[in-house]
């Protein structure tokens, strides 16, 4: 779509509807003429989930991004190709949609601002803006009471050179922009400090103090207008490279006593934002055995991502209601009910790095094992470390769908986990 194209046609919602998230318009979708268009900013695979739960659910659907091939957009009814900060682009959005969402945390906020003005958008703006800035996050998991790392914000030479002792080793994280592991360095001493300073720009970061990790976990809330806030089972992540590999969800995959804190935890992150939407938050879980877990309580919080997450793909196969499902819930008003986890799974992530010069992984044999569902994400081009994909392992008991996911992972050339 031109920048200078007229409004959309065919997908605003008839004169005098109420509009979804207060309710009774989500209840008349199906009525004739009643086309309600709920839009996304940003066009991969997240997006491309987003769109095929709000069309199950007999939304219409907008998405803007500037990639004519990106997965969202293909499948999406209207594609706005712009940039994501163009006025013209945001404005015919927001003639198209009564609603707006995001799929990616830096989607430019002064962008949401603007559409903010004239349609409903969820998240807001605002807490957009503080899961871009992590030391914005960090300060706001502080105000919320969850433990973080001890940690110190670098944006001049004089807070580089008044970091205290204690927090070296650490990893140097920059403030803004980084993702799946970008924007970090491991540092053990200050001269190494200095350095990973200069080589990210010294543009302002924020240095974390490492701590024994045990592992990684994620979890998943969903949060209406109302206040109302829900969650998905707890899930156990593992990172290789940065990038999440592995998801394993059942009963017992944590201390029952961690599941309670990390779910009451992410909760009150939520609201203290006074968020609307889907909201993951990411922990990390220490080694018992050492004195830092037991002054942080065993949990802090590392980040959270405003939007669905990788770590939550699960749910479209083993829950009665997917994350995706949650965030057109959220968005259009509509009742948000405690999900039900109904299977164990596992989800392996498929990057870029399985596909070969001969084409696809052997696919056929991975789905001639029960209780697999493979999800593509219709990009056309492998590269390492994209996600392409993912698989999710369902069965009636954990050591069935551990025993069939590894199977998988063999047939895939994934390494064991």
């Amino acid at each position: 779509m031109s920048p200078h194209a007229p409004p959309l046609h065919g997908s605003l919602p008839p004169e005098g509807a109420d509009l979804p998230w207060g309710g009774p318009a989500a209840g008349r979708m199906g009525a004739a003429n009643a086309e309600i268009t709920l839009g996304v900013m940003g066009g991969g695979q997240l997006g491309r989930m987003f769109v095929h739960a709000a069309q199950r659910m007999g939304y219409f659907t907008a998405v803007l991004d500037p990639d004519p091939l990106s997965p969202a957009g293909r499948v999406s009814h209207h594609h706005v190709q712009t940039a994501y900060t163009d006025p013209a682009g945001l404005q015919a959005l927001a003639q198209c949609c009564v609603a707006v969402t995001t799929e990616f945390e830096n989607v430019p906020a002064p962008a949401l601002s603007q559409l903010a003005q004239t349609v409903f958008v969820s998240p807001g703006a605002n807490g957009v803006a503080i899961a871009q800035d992590r030391a914005r996050e960090k300060s706001h998991f502080e105000e919320c009471g969850v433990p973080v790392a001890p940690y110190a914000v670098i944006e001049t030479p004089v807070q580089l050179a008044a970091v205290a002792d204690d927090l070296l080793p650490g990893i140097l994280k920059t403030a803004r922009m980084g993702y799946d592991g970008k924007g970090q360095i491991r540092v053990a001493n200050r001269a190494e400090l200095a350095a990973g300073w200069a080589e990210l720009k010294s543009v302002p970061c924020v240095l974390e103090k490492m701590l024994p990790l045990q592992l990684e976990c994620s979890v998943i809330v969903a949060r209406g207008a109302d206040g109302t806030c829900v969650n998905l089972p707890v899930q156990r992540n593992l990172h290789r490279d940065g990038i999440l590999a592995v998801t394993e969800v059942y009963e017992g995959n944590l201390p029952a006593a961690l599941v309670e804190r990390a779910q009451a935890a992410a909760k009150s992150i939520a609201s203290g934002l006074q968020y609307v939407g889907v909201l993951c938050v990411e922990f990390f879980v220490l080694d018992p055995a050492s004195p830092a877990a037991q002054a942080l309580g065993g949990l802090v919080v590392n980040e959270m991502a405003p939007r669905p997450h990788n770590s939550g793909h699960y749910s479209m196969d083993a829950c009665d209601v997917s994350q995706f499902e949650l965030q057109v819930r959220t968005l259009a008003g509509l009742p948000l009910t405690q999900p039900r986890q109904h299977s164990p799974a596992i989800m392996l992530n498929l990057l870029g790095d399985i596909w070969s010069d001969a084409g696809a992984p052997d696919f056929p044999a991975v789905l001639a094992l029960p209780g697999t569902h493979l999800h593509l994400y219709g990009k056309a081009q492998a590269s390492k470390g994209r996600k392409m994909g993912h698989l999710t392992v369902t069965g009636a008991s954990t050591e069935q769908v551990r025993a069939t996911a590894l199977q998988a992972a063999r047939l895939l050339g994934i390494a064991a986990f």
